[in-house]
């Protein structure tokens, strides 16, 4: 027994040794991979921004709106592929679909050092987002299908917390190869792409032998059949059912339970609302503290872009330890709820000394942490049915990558810089509407438990070991109906 894993409740209280190996391994297996696969994909599609501020942008002549249109190319390629790619993980091992994906985004990424002019560029864009899709969606729903809700909210957290180390890690790593400008006939931004590359590649390798696929189709040579049939066990105990496979039936489910409109507009309102944290931060410090562009403010520009970043990595960790204590996640996202309101307050005011500014953009990080959140609820809500999960998952990122399409071109637009005054309207306003909304989908899921709709009676864990594992949920006397291979569940 690891006394600080007790201390700090990484594990559930009096959980039994057995299960405690078991929690051990899936921590290995999926979030190594997870976190380093998510780790990379930050640090390739956030290298564009830095590169930006250190010399493309005069050497591709990216004048106006360009880095808009670049982003928005690559957010096209995201919510083209966005739904498809979590079905097709429903059918495909995600041990091979995720990582080839990544190798497929690295060789883009490594294209992007080499491009000679803006037309060039979109296409790789278009590309590294099209084949990086996968990372998050998947990764996230393969994280959220092996665990226990009391064992969530910290697995997320630290899942989170790679997208703001690859984005800090990203400025660093700008820096370093500044000192590569020149090298090769290459300028410094051009480095910064290959290096990512070389980070990236062998990082897929881990997923190819260490991933696991979701547990009822899970084939892992580092699990036992008795630690296979444990995690199914473990997940039916919780409320969540296994897979029971994909037709169409499914896409109808996903687009009339409630979960999927209402977190669709949650997590879309709650993520949008601390966006001046990234690019307008960024252009702020640029612009604003350090105009003289020396490689001595280009540096500090790169290296104060990570603040908000290193910030968001504690308030992800401590909003996750609490939401889990707590037993709910809406209390910790109303908390940042409000104090982002605050924040993007003081941005739209903007007549305030710099160290208020300042202040707000790093706070604005600082509630970047509980975004995470939004997914193990939407997990927890979507327990009783696996593919539902998966699949609205997808959904309500693709809402999160059409609004990073079009917000950076309507509301955010780079000349707007560093003022962006229409961006803090928009901010404020759906800061406000977040709050307001957050208590809609707690009284839906009360009313869900008083109807007594998605109660798992009784199931039947098959092995793919051909070892069965007959499991009562409750005292009900039905039977759950069995398939060679899956568990179905039997729904009040």
């Amino acid at each position: 027994m690891n006394p600080v894993a007790e201390w700090i409740g990484w594990f559930p209280k009096h959980m039994p040794r057995e299960e405690r190996v078991l929690v051990h391994k899936l921590d290995f297996l999926i979030l190594v991979f997870a976190c380093f696969s998510t780790w990379a994909n930050t640090l390739d599609v956030n290298a564009i921004y830095n590169a930006y501020v250190s010399g493309m942008l005069d050497d591709l002549q990216l004048y106006g709106n360009k880095l808009n249109y670049l982003n928005a190319v690559y957010f096209i390629g995201t919510i083209v592929f966005q739904i498809p790619s979590n079905a097709l993980l429903t059918v495909l091992p995600a041990e091979y679909y995720i990582p080839t994906c990544e190798i497929l985004w690295g060789l883009f990424t490594l294209g992007t050092a080499f491009v000679k002019n803006y037309n060039q560029l979109m296409v790789m864009r278009f590309f590294v987002g099209v084949t990086s899709t996968p990372c998050w969606v998947c990764n996230v729903a393969i994280l959220n299908s092996w665990y226990r809700k009391q064992e969530l909210g910290k697995r997320n957290a630290v899942y989170y917390c790679t997208w703001p180390l690859g984005s800090m890690f990203s400025g660093y790593l700008q820096n370093a190869c500044l000192t590569l400008d020149g090298v090769a006939g290459l300028q410094g931004w051009r480095w910064l792409f290959i290096m990512c590359t070389i980070i990236t590649l062998p990082i897929s390798f881990i997923g190819i032998f260490f991933f696991p696929n979701v547990p009822s189709r899970c084939k892992s040579r580092w699990l036992t059949p008795r630690e296979k049939e444990l995690a199914q066990t473990r997940l039916l105990e919780e409320g969540f059912a296994p897979s029971v496979g994909l037709n169409w039936k499914v896409m109808k489910r996903v687009f009339t339970t409630w979960q999927t409109w209402v977190f669709l507009i949650l997590a879309n309102l709650f993520w949008q609302t601390p966006y001046a944290a990234g690019t307008p931060y960024l252009l702020w410090l640029n612009d604003v503290l350090y105009p003289a562009q020396t490689t001595a403010d280009i540096n500090m520009v790169n290296n104060l872009s990570t603040a908000g970043m290193a910030i968001s990595i504690v308030s992800a960790l401590f909003f996750a330890f609490y939401s889990d204590w707590r037993g709910n996640r809406w209390d910790s996202m109303l908390m940042a709820g409000v104090v982002v309101l605050a924040c993007n307050v003081i941005l739209l005011i903007w007549n305030v000394s710099n160290s208020a500014k300042f202040f707000a953009f790093i706070a604005l990080g600082f509630c970047n942490g509980p975004i995470n959140l939004v997914i193990a609820w939407v997990a927890e809500s979507l327990a009783y049915d696996l593919e539902v999960r998966t699949i609205a998952i997808a959904v309500i990122n693709m809402g999160w990558a059409v609004l990073a399409l079009v917000l950076p071109l309507t509301v955010w637009q780079t000349v707007d810089a560093p003022r962006y005054w229409a961006g803090y309207i928009f901010a404020v306003t759906i800061s406000a509407l977040e709050v307001v909304m957050i208590p809609l989908p707690i009284y839906l899921e009360r009313r869900d438990k008083r109807l007594g709709l998605h109660q798992i009676e009784s199931a039947t864990v098959i092995s793919t070991d051909d070892v069965s594992l007959d499991i009562d949920i409750s005292p009900s006397e039905k039977d759950a109906e069995k398939h060679t291979g899956v568990v179905v569940v039997t729904e009040v």
